[in-house]
């Protein structure tokens, strides 16, 4: 008997079926790729029927599968249509000045007015609208979602846009100061709220886990299963290197500086960033945040993961991020980390004409002397 021919293993050949690439192709407008994006102020847009406005989709290599971004700008004097869906969704206001109306079925409306690096979520399920406020300037935000996750898990469409489940306990159309602005502050930086009218000015809090002078504040927006947080750190300085997993959206609020990422044991690779830029390390790459511009440097992180509500903890554990991996944690220590590093951000740093400010934290900084000094 004639041994049966056993036929080569093809996976592409496999009937596989990606629900959020399949909505993701019918919404015909551009789709940004890459690890890192220069400024979302600026990138094309193209007419997206499903919003009424100009989209983009911002699905970068380092999302993983767990959340993708968009930017979307209102013409001047326009507004969006309503929509509904049941994912979640961060918003950071790239541009521009208006408002936008959330509501939930046979509720009261809400309406709140946001501009320039407001920062708010859109709680699940919950109808909403947004509104240009200016007659002549276009208005843009930069959105990250959880669309694709929830996508690929119910794989329906009808279900994600058309289910009429109320989330009351997200948001209660009874509750008058939803979106005031107002938190609440657990510990040294953890806060609960559903508007930050502006991430640029908001107030942070100390931060040394991470390196020299940072400051912090994690959010809990609307409930979410996603989270955020914004982090500072001074002229002259950096981020001590760290890992973590997929989906953390880094968008520079302000200053100028490089990160650089990498795989363990491979090679380095630098971006260079300003106001606007957004850069997502793919997952478990350690990166390193570095301020070589001549003001304090700071950004907001849209990513997967609160600090209030469990869920998938992917690859991380609690505390990690800040814990050395001498320690079994995803940090390197600045007496760990590989020399040439600081090397090069002495020189990009008084290339700026700035002076390096690490002497007091860094055992290999040429200011230690002066640090110890003064």
């Amino acid at each position: 008997m004639a041994a049966e021919k056993v036929e080569k293993l093809d996976l592409a050949k496999l009937p596989r079926v990606d629900s959020y690439h399949i909505w993701q192709a019918a919404q015909k407008i551009p789709i940004i790729n890459g690890f890192f994006v220069e400024d979302i102020r600026t990138v094309e847009v193209a007419p997206w029927d499903l919003k009424g406005g100009l989209g983009a989709f911002v699905v970068l290599d380092g999302t993983g599968g767990v959340n993708d971004g968009y930017v979307c700008e209102i013409p001047p004097g326009g507004k969006l249509k309503p929509q509904k869906h049941l994912y979640e969704e961060m918003v950071y206001v790239a541009k521009g000045h208006g408002a936008t109306t959330v509501w939930q079925r046979d509720g009261k409306k809400h309406t709140f007015e946001w501009g320039p690096g407001s920062l708010f979520a859109i709680p699940l399920n919950a109808a909403y609208q947004h509104f240009n406020g200016s007659g002549t300037e276009p208005a843009r935000y930069f959105a990250v979602t959880n669309s694709c996750f929830m996508m690929n898990l119910f794989h329906n469409l009808d279900f994600i846009f058309g289910d009429e489940f109320v989330f009351t306990d997200r948001f209660d159309p009874k509750t008058d100061d939803y979106f005031s602005g107002k938190g609440e502050i657990f510990g040294r930086f953890f806060m609960t709220t559903n508007f930050v009218s502006d991430t640029h000015t908001v107030t942070l809090k100390d931060y040394s886990e991470r390196g020299a002078g940072g400051t912090n504040m994690k959010f809990d927006l609307a409930g979410q299963t996603m989270g955020c947080h914004i982090s500072e750190f001074p002229v002259g300085t950096y981020k001590k290197g760290h890992r973590h997993g997929p989906g953390a959206h880094v968008i520079v609020l302000g200053g100028q500086g490089y990160s650089v990422l990498w795989p363990e044991g491979q090679e380095m690779q630098r971006v260079d960033w300003r106001q606007g830029s957004v850069v997502v390390p793919p997952n478990q790459w350690f990166h390193q945040h570095f301020n070589s511009g001549a003001a304090p440097a700071r950004y907001l992180a849209l990513r997967w993961g609160s600090w209030r509500y469990r869920f998938m903890r992917l690859t991380d554990s609690d505390g990690s991020t800040y814990t050395s991996v001498k320690q079994g944690g995803g940090q390197i220590e600045y007496d760990d980390e590989d020399p040439r590093i600081h090397r090069e951000f002495e020189a990009a740093v008084s290339k700026a004409g700035a002076v390096c400010q690490m002497g007091s934290c860094h055992p290999r900084c040429s200011q230690r002397a002066v640090a110890k000094e003064g």
